[in-house]
């Protein structure tokens, strides 16, 4: 986490691409979160009505109560929604009419993080400059302090946020068509909130459902990042269980990734292609006619999409930036490869419970298994690394790239996107740690390892050393 630093008295960069999060009681401590609430609750104006959700980390045992009464302090007046999902919180904050909300999460990082973020009335999350005014009060500790009288709204339990949120994604689909299919489906919600929201829809859709790690618990029984290494259990069952699907989330549910039938896990770009193609043809839905989705995401839904006629607009990476150009331009969906798909109809933020139905939905129409339905993308090879080099000579290592692929589109948002007939090249300084980000598709395990190759020559030559890699 980028941390405020007391004892310069100035604030580096306190917001990540997704909130502010850290280690509990290491860089998330108390003396933060109150600071932090406060500064937000100063942002907002007074009697605003926000909206606090949360998941099950362990340090959200001290982390709510702090992050509430800061709230209160400055005459918010608090609706604690309790244990749900983060779309769920969303989905609520903006169908309810409030003036934001906050929520305690860290996603998919490690079980020892939390996070803090805020969420603005159109349910999506704060945008940068709201973040930086935030980060002023914070550091001017500005805090608007309201008199004794004025505190005596308490905090109002909200009950109903998952079932209004399970109500809107089934609103959504056609349930009659998926419950005639009668599927089966594995969940994997990592021990957190996608338990009370997945599992309930699913059941409400006809399907049999069978969770794994299902129980709530601060201690989750896999690392909450949905990657396939760390749910092996639920590719296992899947495989030997021969179950239809089976899907995994991560902490606080606004991602899904999907493990076929065959117990491949999906990559989160590929899933999204297929539920943007299903979107365009079998629901219809052509307007606006565009896609958005972050540079690091594969080209394969542009040669997906285009016979339909949908363009596909790039963006730098981040939920937040995906969501605000939706918003501003319009679009039938976004996605991140990472398995956040964004559908502006139900809401434009990742939505892990819809696109579940969605992808249900899907092979309710086409009436084949998942793993068919891969077979039909171009097939591709990734290389994803990380790159340990300084970032101050990262112009000139872009420049090398255009002059060794001079035949070849660019897609300079974020980084550099070097895309050829049969590959890209992706190279991009890092939103959340002090490194650099290298990601290569190519046709076959060859071409890209080729590539990948290239691509260290040039920061070789740039350098003028070896650099390291992960």
């Amino acid at each position: 986490m980028h941390s405020y630093n007391t004892c310069r008295g100035s604030l580096r960069r306190l917001f990540g691409t997704d909130g502010v999060r850290g280690v509990v009681n290491v860089d998330l401590t108390p003396e933060l979160a109150l600071s932090l609430s406060l500064a937000i609750g100063t942002y907002f104006k007074p009697g605003s009505r926000v909206l606090v959700g949360y998941d099950t980390r362990a340090g959200n045992t001290f982390l709510v109560p702090v992050v509430m009464g800061g709230l209160v302090s400055t005459g918010i007046k608090v609706f604690d929604g309790g244990l749900a999902p983060t779309p769920a919180i969303q989905y609520y904050v903006r169908r309810a009419g409030f003036d934001g909300g906050v929520i305690i999460t860290a996603s998919h990082n490690p079980p020892e993080y939390s996070g803090i973020k805020v969420v603005m009335a159109d349910g999506i999350e704060a945008p940068r400059e709201a973040e930086e005014e935030i980060e002023e009060i914070m550091r001017e500790s500005r805090f608007r302090r309201v008199p004794w009288r004025e505190l005596s709204h308490r905090v109002t339990r909200v009950e109903d946020i998952v079932e209004k949120y399970v109500n809107g994604v089934l609103e959504l689909v056609d349930s009659e068509r998926i419950r005639r299919y009668s599927f089966r489906v594995a969940v994997d919600p990592a021990n957190s909130v996608g338990a009370l929201s997945t599992p309930e829809l699913l059941r409400r859709l006809g399907v049999k459902v069978v969770t794994l790690n299902g129980d709530l618990s601060p201690t989750p029984s896999r690392n909450p990042e949905p990657s396939p290494e760390n749910i092996t259990d639920l590719t296992t069952y899947v495989r030997s269980s021969g179950v239809d699907l089976g899907v995994a989330h991560d902490g606080d549910a606004d991602r899904a990734i999907f493990v076929a039938d065959s117990g491949a896990v999906v990559p989160g770009d590929s899933s999204a292609v297929l539920l943007c193609q299903h979107i365009v043809e079998n629901r219809g839905e052509r307007e606006p006619p565009r896609v958005v989705t972050a540079v690091s995401s594969s080209t394969i839904v542009e040669r997906v999409l285009s016979r339909y006629g949908i363009e596909v607009v790039w963006t730098r990476v981040g939920s937040i930036v995906i969501s605000r150009t939706m918003q501003s331009l319009g679009a039938v969906a976004g996605f991140e490869e990472n398995g956040g798909f964004m559908y502006p109809r139900h809401q434009y933020v990742r939505d892990g419970a819809m696109a579940v139905a969605l992808m249900l939905e899907l092979l309710s129409y086409s009436g084949r298994r998942l793993s068919e339905l891969l077979n039909n993308l171009p097939r591709r090879y990734v290389i994803k690394r990380r790159v340990y080099a300084p970032r101050e000579l990262l112009p000139r290592v872009y420049e090398e790239l255009r002059r060794r692929f001079p035949s070849t589109r660019v897609v300079d948002v974020d980084g550099v996107k070097i895309v050829g007939e049969d590959f890209w090249i992706l190279v991009r300084p890092s939103g959340t740690e002090p490194l650099i980000r290298v990601f290569i598709e190519g046709v076959s395990e060859e071409v890209a390892g080729g590539l990948f190759k290239e691509v260290l020559e040039v920061f070789k030559e740039v350098y003028g050393c070896e650099v390291r890699t992960a």
